[in-house]
This record gives C-alpha cells, structure tokens and sequence, in this order.
C-alpha cells in the first residue's frame, strides 16, 4: 500500500494525505478521514497507520549526492547542526555519485515517512522527483528538480563557472581541461555546456573529462589528461575534492603548481586554504546554503509554507596561488 492508495480512497490528492499523516497544513476532518480511510483498507497495523497515530517524527531525510566530495561532507555536517536548532534530526542516505542509487533512496525515504527531504540532486531532471514531491515535502540544493518542492536554494553555477574561466584566460591559459562530476543538469546548472560556450567566446580550448568526487578516482582522471600532448596548461576542477587529486597526480609526475599546471577548485572548502599552494576555488558560503535550506524544511513541517521559496547563491571567485601564467606565456614573453 502506499500514499496514492489511500489518495484513491479519499479522493485527496496524495500531498494532501502526506500532510494529514503529519498533522500539518491539513484540518482535523481531513487528518480523521485520512485515518478511517486507512483503517477501512485494512492497513491499521503498516507504516501509514504508525504515521497517522504519532504525526509528525521530528526526523527529516538528508539525501547527499557523494559523502566523497569534502564539500558535501561539510555540508551536511552544518545542516544537521541547523535542523538541530530547529528541533529536526536528520537520517543521512549517501547516493555515492550514482543516479539509480539516489531514485531508490529518495523513495525510501518517503516510504519511511520522514517529515521532510533535503536532497543534493545527481539527476534534478529525473522524472521520479515529480512522484516524491506530491507525498513529501522537498528542499533542493544546488539544482531546480523537475518536480514539486517547497524551497530551493539554487547555485547560480554559471555565473561560478564563468569566474574561473574568465580568470585563466586573464592569466594567459588557451588550453585547459575540466574535471566534473556533473550529471544531466538544469538550466539552473550547465556546468559543460557553460564551459563550451565561454570557451568558444574567449578562444579557449577545454576538454572536458568527468571524475568521481573520491581523491583516488580524481587523481586516476587527471594523470591521464598530464599524460596527454600537448597537456592542457590548467586544470578547472568542479570539486575541491578533485582538486586535491590533481595535486597527487601533478606530484607523482614531477609537475609543479602552478609553473608547470595551474589548478582551480569550486566548493570554498577550508582545506582550499590549507593545501600547498593554497588553492585558487570558488566560494559558495556553505554556512548560510546550510541555514537557508533547514529554514525552508522546518516550514514545511510546521506546515507555514504556502507556495515555493527561490533562493539564489552567487558565487565569489577566491584567488590563490595555485593559478598564474602559464610557462610558455612566461617564456614567451621574456
């Protein structure tokens, strides 16, 4: 049995019937008729009946794309600590970068009944979510889904990706390459096809080559593009995580950063910072992406929120010294 079934029987629409086992947004006839509805079907003893008895859990679904990436890690690590302020407790589902995995988990989630979702999209235009968003409530980050959510707090990743290319090109950079681990996007995050057009505009040769957020798989993927001839002069890593594993691939071929190759990461992770040489990044202020989505979950549980919630995050280009002019501009110019 699930929430449509008792939708059915009702005649409310499935987010109606998800509210009423929660107790929110909904009357008390609705919440009563929910629960006979549920009783006549003969499923007083499942899951539904165990919702409708208690109402809200006070526990909401954390779905991360990859808890490899050292920015998601940091992120959802915040975000627990701002539902905790809000009287919420998180259960974490980690889709380890793979788009059926994150399908499946986003449905147990809601079969589980927690109050809400948080989810870091791999695949925002997957037509499940429209599925899920009728029966729980969502806040997306990073991505617009293709389904209903009650808030979203959107990266404007073109705006990111422009900045980081805008700045290599200033340094003299023609030939790079790109390490994502992008999935089908949004036009609220074309990573790829940003990268084309801007490289087209500014004469910019780019290969684009995709990488897991691991350290490991990210160091395997950019000792394959240092390998190549000619070898781009930068590489724009769309993870600090990956960036770190284009410094262990620069080491083990004797190349230095940034004489030989410049590197540049995009999450603002501290560890940016801490590397050598400190790496040149973008930074998303992940703190207040943490408060503003918890904001978002916690009015919907309490039931407050009535249409959609858009936040936007523009993106500050941090500049270190992983990056300078490349070797043979040097060389040339001299």
């Amino acid at each position: 049995m699930t929430i449509r079934d008792v939708a059915a029987a009702t005649g409310l629409s499935p987010a109606a019937v998800s509210y009423a086992m929660r107790g929110v947004q909904t009357s008390p006839e609705t919440q009563e008729r929910v629960r006979r509805a549920a009783e006549e079907l003969g499923y007083t003893g499942n899951a539904v009946a165990r919702a409708l008895a208690r109402g809200s859990t006070g526990l909401v679904g954390v779905l991360s794309g990859s808890l490899e990436d050292l920015g998601e890690q940091r992120f959802v690590e915040t975000l627990g600590r701002e539902l905790g302020r809000r009287d919420l407790h998180m259960v974490v589902a980690d889709a380890r970068g793979e788009p059926d995995r994150e399908r499946t988990l986003a449905r147990q989630l809601a079969e589980q009944l927690v109050d809400g979702l948080v989810v870091s999209p791999l695949d925002p235009s997957d037509t499940s979510w429209e599925e899920i968003g009728e029966v729980l409530p969502i806040v997306t980050v990073g991505d617009a889904l293709a389904g209903p959510t009650v808030g979203e707090v959107l990266f404007d990743n073109r705006a990111g990706v422009v900045l980081v290319l805008e700045h290599l090109h200033g340094l003299g950079h023609r030939r790079i390459a790109v390490l994502t681990p992008s999935r089908p996007s949004t036009p609220d995050r074309p990573a790829e096809r940003v990268v084309a057009e801007v490289c087209r505009s500014l004469d910019m040769e780019a290969t684009v080559v995709n990488s897991r957020h691991s350290i490991e798989d990210a160091e395997r993927a950019a000792t394959a593009l240092l390998a190549s001839e000619p070898r781009p002069t930068a590489l724009f890593c769309l993870s600090d995580s990956i960036a770190c594993g284009v410094y262990a691939a620069a080491a083990a071929q004797d190349l230095e950063v940034p004489s030989d190759l410049s590197v540049a990461g995009y999450d603002g992770h501290p560890i940016a910072g801490v590397v050598r040489p400190p790496l040149t990044t973008v930074e998303w202020g992940m703190a207040d992406v943490a408060t503003a989505a918890a904001g978002l979950l916690a009015a919907a549980v309490a039931g407050r929120p009535k249409s959609r919630t858009r936040v936007r995050v523009a993106p500050e280009l941090v500049t270190r010294a992983s990056t300078a002019v490349p070797a043979r501009a040097q060389a040339t110019a001299g």
